[in-house]
């Protein structure tokens, strides 16, 4: 900056603005520049009846991408989200030039009439403008106050298509969404997954406390019960829709009432937002189903979900017979929701997605299969799935020379010279676990990431939870290399009661919001019965330390949750006993444990522990269960774990769980055997080379 502009800071800074104006302005362009380029190429696949998607070009593209970003110090988080809205953009394009191909209208038209429950700015609204964004055609709304009136809109010609909310992760499924769709003649066309954000609004900036009434629609209350308990003294009047409700403390004018809408609704009447993000769950997503009076007939090149309703004999074993059709034909059922039949009292009719297209013969054969076993059939509609999988980057091979390293590199600043059968049995007490119950292996998923099969996993991070910035930056390395979950302690189990405890629940809300910053699943350990409830409601995986391996009141209460269970084997446990542990747990219905073998004490002093790699081998034999190493707990020291890494990849664990801090010389706990981070790279870099 000029001496002038140092003396005028306000024009530096409009100069400043200008030019990222312009840069703004280029990456518009260049992304419309993009998007028309990706209109030629699904021309050209037409032609030659090629796929829409090459998931390995993808991954080899983000590879190329990532590495051009970090020329330009752009981290690979930042990169890959944004490669991702490109390419979803882009397949989204293709999917529509398709569908248009296939399903011409009848006529010319101008505009599309979409209607809905509510007004403009209701969640409906905005999940039809995210539908309907590649549609050339202006959009018109036919706002109802009923979801019945707007089924009837569609079916009388009052309007194109309808868009329907059918269930949310919060509070489940809508009922009377899905009994219309079995008295309609409407086909179901498409979906559309919404990320609801909800927010509580007023007429003034006002207290919380001082609120007497919130307008809400049943759905958005039930969604945010939590927060709405909180509010003393305050009522709760249920209106037919988000958008409306803010209409009405607007026309009401009492600063005391206030509304659950969204954001977009807040801005479109102009009114203050009190609190964001106000729903029981941050992940709080509504599905939609879009609607028409005709079918749409899906390329095949696009995957597919079909839908549909049907009802059994009411005998022993009917449901069964029919499901067995998916099975038999190897078609994925995605959702199942059961409605009871008017008029047949404790009869149900049952509402099923799978994926499949009904223009695919084995569907049809499993469809005719299906028939077999049922009194009552009606298929709903075949449309595009929505949720796609998201490419990610392409396994780097590296060369010999790329992956030498240097004594200098490799050695820790503070690191010493130091030295350097089992027979198998039949599974008895522990029933659940032992592979003669279930011989398959089991495959558990955490967010997007699978653990077991042939799959390896890689678990990386601080050993304690210290600060925001540190679980934060530890959370981007474990991006940024291509690891899978990030892993921090928030309880901490000290030998010595002076030693750093952790940061508990404030540790556990920062380590859960790094997770989310950077799409990465969390794991951390619980101490406690008393702890349960926090760290299921913030992170995806729950772990018992070595030290609670044989607490079995606290195995038998994380048994009762849903969430996956890492078991640690104990200091001194031999592997029937590990087994055994987990069979506590897996009794009380939670099937989803892993173990983890993580050293065991042994009369060698020269580490931490003694790595018992042969527990993989023999675990993986005698169980089902999937089996990671921590090899940093085994050994102790950070020089040894990137070698025992690798064996674990080796000897087939499904993975490992590392400790790296950001300056592992001023860790509160185990900083001698937490990696630097150029250490984690280079592990990454050798662990992807086997």
């Amino acid at each position: 900056m000029s001496e002038k502009e140092q003396n005028n800071p306000e024009k530096g800074m409009d100069q400043l603005r200008s030019k990222i104006n312009e840069v703004d302005e280029k990456l518009v362009l260049l992304l419309g520049e993009r998007r028309n380029l990706s209109k030629e190429v699904i021309k050209a696949k037409d032609l030659d009846n090629l796929p829409v998607r090459d998931m390995k070009r993808e991954s080899e593209l983000l590879n190329r991408i990532i590495d051009a970003g970090k020329t330009q110090g752009l981290d690979t988080h930042y990169v890959t989200k944004v490669f991702h809205e490109v390419i979803e953009d882009s397949v989204r394009l293709q999917q529509n030039f398709l569908l248009n191909k296939s399903n011409k209208p009848l006529e010319e038209r101008s505009s599309i009439r979409i209607a809905i429950q509510g007004i403009e700015g209701a969640y409906s609204f905005l999940a039809a403008n995210k539908f309907f964004a590649h549609s050339d055609e202006e959009l018109e709304f036919v706002s109802k106050h009923r979801f019945e009136e707007v089924v009837r809109a569609v079916e009388k010609g009052e309007a194109d298509y309808a868009m329907l909310p059918i269930e949310n992760t919060t509070s489940g499924g809508i009922n009377e969404v899905y009994d219309l769709l079995l008295h309609t003649t409407l086909s179901i066309i498409g979906e559309e997954i919404f990320h609801v954000k909800h927010c509580l609004v007023g007429t003034e900036e006002i207290s919380l406390n001082k609120i007497t009434k919130v307008y809400a629609h049943y759905q958005a209350a039930a969604q945010c019960s939590k927060f709405l308990d909180s509010l003393p003294n305050c009522k709760v009047e249920f209106f037919a829709d988000t958008a409306m409700s803010v209409q009405k403390i607007k026309e009401v004018g009492d600063s005391h009432f206030a509304a659950i809408s969204s954001e977009e609704a807040a801005n479109l009447f102009d009114v203050p937002i009190l609190k964001k993000n106000i729903a029981n769950q941050t992940e709080n997503f509504t599905r939609f189903l879009v609607v028409s009076r005709n079918p749409v007939k899906v390329d095949e090149r696009i995957k597919s979900k079909t839908s549909l309703v049907l009802a059994t004999e009411h005998s022993p074993g009917s449901l069964v017979r029919a499901l067995m059709s998916f099975q038999t034909y190897g078609l994925n059922m995605t959702k199942l929701e059961s409605r009871p039949i008017l008029g047949n009292p404790f009869e149900e009719m049952f509402y099923l997605d799978f994926e499949g297209n009904v223009e695919d013969e084995n569907v049809l054969m499993m469809l005719d299969e299906l028939k077999r076993h049922t009194r009552f059939f009606k298929i709903l509609g075949t449309y595009p799935e929505q949720e796609l999988v998201s490419a990610k980057p392409a396994i780097k091979k590296y060369t010999p020379e790329e992956l030498k390293i240097s004594k200098e590199n490799i050695a820790s600043k503070d690191e010493k010279d130091s030295p350097t059968g089992v027979k198998k049995t039949k599974a008895k007490s522990y029933k659940l676990a032992s592979r003669d119950f279930k011989p398959e292996d089991t495959i558990i998923k955490v967010k997007d990431i699978v653990i077991g099969g042939d799959t390896f996993v890689v678990m990386a991070g601080p050993c304690s939870v210290e600060s925001e910035n540190q679980i934060f930056s530890c959370a981007q390395e474990v991006k940024n290399n291509g690891a899978h979950i990030l892993r921090g302690g928030c309880f901490k189990p000290r030998t010595s009661p002076y030693s750093f405890q952790g940061l508990g629940n404030e540790g556990l809300k920062m380590m859960s919001e790094a997770g989310k910053s950077f799409d990465l699943p969390i794991i951390t350990e619980i101490l406690s019965i008393d702890q349960i409830q926090d760290v299921v409601k913030y992170s995806d995986m729950l772990q018992i330390g070595a030290r609670n391996m044989q607490n079995f009141s606290l195995l038998k209460e994380v048994g009762k949750t849903h969430k996956p269970i890492l078991l640690k084997r104990g200091m001194m446990s031999s592997i029937s006993e590990l087994l055994n542990a987990a069979e506590h747990i897996m009794s009380q219905g939670n099937q989803q444990v892993i173990l983890c073998e993580r050293g065991i004490r042994t009369f060698e002093t020269a580490t931490r522990n003694t790595l018992d790699l042969s527990a993989v081998l023999v675990i993986k034999e005698l169980s089902h269960l999937p089996v990671i190493v921590d090899p940093s707990h085994a050994v102790g020291f950070r020089d040894k774990v990137i070698p025992l890494a690798k064996a674990a990849k080796v000897v087939g664990a499904h993975g490992v769980m590392v400790e790296f801090h950001p300056e592992p010389e001023k860790a509160l706990s185990d900083g001698e055997q937490s990696l630097y981070f150029y250490q984690f790279e280079e592990m990454m870099k050798e662990l992807n080379s086997i």
